[in-house]
This record gives C-alpha cells, structure tokens and sequence, in this order.
C-alpha cells in the first residue's frame, strides 16, 4: 500500500511539473506572440530633460515662500514654451549613432535619418553623436551615405565627437558642416587595414591538399588556406591602396583645408592636437552644446530599434552559436578592408 501510494504521489508530482512546464510555454508564446518585431521611432524631447534637472534643483535649493513664485513663473513658462512650439521656430534634431566593426548601427541610422528628413527644414538642425573606431569599408561607407542624405537637403548638420570617431567613424564625421569634438576624444587614423590569418604551412607539413577554383584573374588574391603568392599579394596591396587613395578623396571634398599628406597617414589624434591641424572645428562636448542650443530651440533626441519577438531572439542566438562553430565567420574576414 505505501508503495502504490508512493507512486502515486510521485506521479501527481511529475503531472505537476508538467503541467507547469506547459503553462510557461504557452505564457511564453503568448508574450512572443503580443511582442511581435514591429520597428518603433521613439522621440525624446531633451530640452523639457533639461528644464526638468533646473526645475527640479531650483525646487530644493529654495524656501518655502520663494517655491510658491518659482511655480507661478514656470506655469507662465510653459504657456510661453507652448505658443512658441506652434510656431516655425528653429528645432534641433539628435542622432546618437554608436559604431562597432560590422557598423551594424547603420540599419537604425538610416531610419532614424528617414524620420528627421520627413519634418526637417533648412531652418533646423540635425546633430549627430558618432561614437566608432571604424570597421568595414562598405558599412561605414553607408553611414557616411546617410549622413549626405541630410546635406543635400541643405539641413544644417553637426557631428559631436565625445569618445572616438576614427577611420571609418572619421569618414562619417566629415561630411558635416562642423564638428565638435571634447579635449581628449580621439579623431583622424584616415587609412586603410586588412588582416588575412593565412594556414597554408599547416596544411603542407600535415600533408593536407587544399584546392580553390576559380574564374577570373583576381577572383582571389589571397586567402586562408591556399598559398599567396606573389603576384596575388601585390594585387591586394594595390586595392587596398585604392581604397585608400577613394577615403582620402572623401575627406578631402568635405574639408579641402586639410594638407591630406600631412593627416592621411593612419594615424590619430586627440581633439587638442586635431583642432590645430583641421581635423575638428571646436573643442566642445556634445552635452554643453546641447544644452546651450536647448536653452532658445526645442531639441528633440530621434532613436529607431528593431524590436524582436522573443522567438526572433531565440533564433538569433542559435544562429550566432552555429556560425561561431564553423569557419564561415574566419572565410569572412578573409575579404573585409578596414577602414
């Protein structure tokens, strides 16, 4: 008797953990399926964030008596602030864009640039936070593509560097009207870099044959197991220099100040020295600039995300993990400039 009930209160347990298991599933599910991956533009309107910090400062720095006239004159404020936003008034639009080698950021930039240019006027302005060390020629190339899109509109733009815009996030950078940069921000390194890992040695002590066919001369110049020759090497030296010599002819359009021989040598610099050789316009933070335009214009922050179902992530997740275990992430870099 007591093992037959043992089994089945060990049976009632295992139904239990089932059935819970299966209601977080279909919880799950649910949620996903709520989510969805619409893409949403998000506004945030930095001037009434700035407003807010003095407001809410002044409130506590007060007495008792001088509060009761400090909210009167905010009420009056904001009447004010409100007739004026009707109106045709100067309107500062922000773009953060945050860059890492891939310049995946690109995706949401070019929406966000989308939203600005459907209101945007020759009359306002569009800053743009860069904040990149480079990466992929093509990618960083869109990028600064997108940020055209604004010039030609003949919209104002202005490029804050807080951190670090270099090569690839330098070549995004020019193509502004001005550039702010901060004292110690990194800026410049206008070169071009490929790294090719080559295991062709490996293979021929280990006896191992490797066999790559292809049509057309310089189909490939040099790859990760097969042997580089020469004549391949000095092919992809020579495209890397034509890259180079197109990156150069970019910057050099959009500030023709510039001595290219003196700057274009790879190297980078900091906003102090930058300044002094043309690379920047003015050595200032993205927050004090904002908040000085803040204090007369609305300034209105403009952010785009992708937003993924929870079977998106899941999926995501997987996919990375499959790639990170094969060598299709290795035969990528094989072909990649880096500007």
């Amino acid at each position: 008797m007591d093992a037959m009930q043992s089994i089945g209160i060990f049976a009632a347990q295992t139904f239990l953990i089932l059935f819970a298991i299966l209601a977080v599933i279909i919880v799950i599910a649910i949620i996903a399926a709520k989510a969805g991956h619409k893409p949403e533009v998000e506004v945030e309107l930095l001037h009434k964030k700035y407003k807010g910090f003095r407001n809410l400062l002044k409130a506590h720095t007060v007495s008792k008596s001088e509060r009761k006239e400090l909210k009167k004159k905010l009420k009056e404020e904001r009447k004010a602030n409100d007739s004026k936003a009707q109106g045709h008034e100067k309107k500062i639009f922000v773009v953060d864009f945050e860059g890492d080698v891939k310049a995946s950021a690109v995706e949401n930039l070019r929406e966000e640039i989308t939203a600005v240019l459907t209101i945007a006027t020759p009359q306002d302005e569009v800053v743009v936070r860069v904040e990149s060390p480079g990466g992929v020629v093509h990618g960083y190339g869109l990028c600064a593509s997108q940020l055209m899109r604004v010039r030609e509109k003949n919209i104002p733009l202005t490029v804050c560097v807080d951190k670090v815009a270099a090569s690839g996030g330098y070549l995004m950078s020019v193509t502004a009207n001005k550039i702010l940069c901060a004292p110690f921000a990194i800026v410049g390194s206008i070169g071009v870099v490929a790294q090719v890992p080559n295991l062709h040695r490996v293979l021929k002590k280990h006896d191992v044959d490797f066999k790559e066919y292809t049509a057309g001369e310089y189909k490939r110049t040099v790859s990760l197991l097969g042997e580089i020759t020469p004549k391949g090497e000095e092919k992809f030296k020579q495209q890397l220099e034509e890259t180079h010599v197109l990156f150069k002819g970019f910057v050099g359009k959009f500030r023709p100040q510039l001595n290219l021989e003196q700057v274009a040598t790879g190297e980078y610099w900091y906003g102090e020295q930058a300044i002094s050789m043309g690379l920047v316009d003015e050595i200032r933070t993205s927050d004090d600039y904002l908040m000085t335009l803040a204090e007369k214009h609305q300034v209105i922050k403009v952010s785009f995300e992708q937003k993924q179902s929870l079977s998106d992530k899941l999926t995501g997740i997987l996919g990375k993990a499959i790639k990170k275990g094969t060598l299709s992430i290795v035969e990528e870099l094989e072909t990649r400039r880096f500007l």
